[in-house]
Formats: structure tokens, sequence, C-alpha cells
């Protein structure tokens, strides 16, 4: 049993998923500007020095693949959220007696 859905949620959705992909490029270029700017820093005043600017590359980095995955792999209500609640509904139903 799939519900279908009205065209106005069909579009909240989608208006939805475009900002989430926004936010996920807006933080990408945020992560590239500023580490850049730390490696500059970096290279300004302890040139050839320990280059401490990995560690927030690396650890920013993991929050920013996290994000990614967040928008572009795991932001899919179709599959298992829409089998799971089909399910329930049929279980109510079957409780009910229809």
């Amino acid at each position: 049993m799939v519900t279908k859905r009205s065209e106005e949620e069909i579009y909240e959705e989608a208006k939805k998923r475009v900002e989430d992909k926004k936010g996920f490029f807006t933080h990408l270029i945020v992560y590239v500007l500023v580490n850049i700017f730390l490696i500059i820093i970096w290279a300004v005043t302890t040139p050839g020095g320990y280059p401490w600017f990995i560690w927030p590359i690396i650890g920013w980095g993991v929050g920013l693949l996290f994000h990614f995955f967040s928008v572009f792999v795991f932001n899919r209500k179709i599959g298992w959220e829409e089998r799971e609640l089909e399910k329930e509904v049929k279980k109510l139903k079957r409780e009910q007696g229809e």
C-alpha cells in the first residue's frame, strides 16, 4: 500500500531536499576557505614546522563527511521507513478487524 502524496507535499519534500543540499555546499565552501586560511597562517608563522593544521582539517572533515552522508545517502524516506509505515498500517487495520 503506497500512499499518494499531494502536489504540495511533494513540493515541500523537494524544497527541504534542496535546502539540505544548499546547506551542505555552504558547509563545504566554508570548510575549504577556513582550512586554506589555516594553512596560510601555518606557512607564515612556522614554515616547515609541525603541520598542526591537519588536525582541524581531519576533525572538521569527519563532520563534513557525516553531513554529506545525511544529505546524499541517508536522506531517503522511501525504503525502510515507508515499508515500516505500511506494516504498521496493516497491523492496526487487522487489530480493528478491517
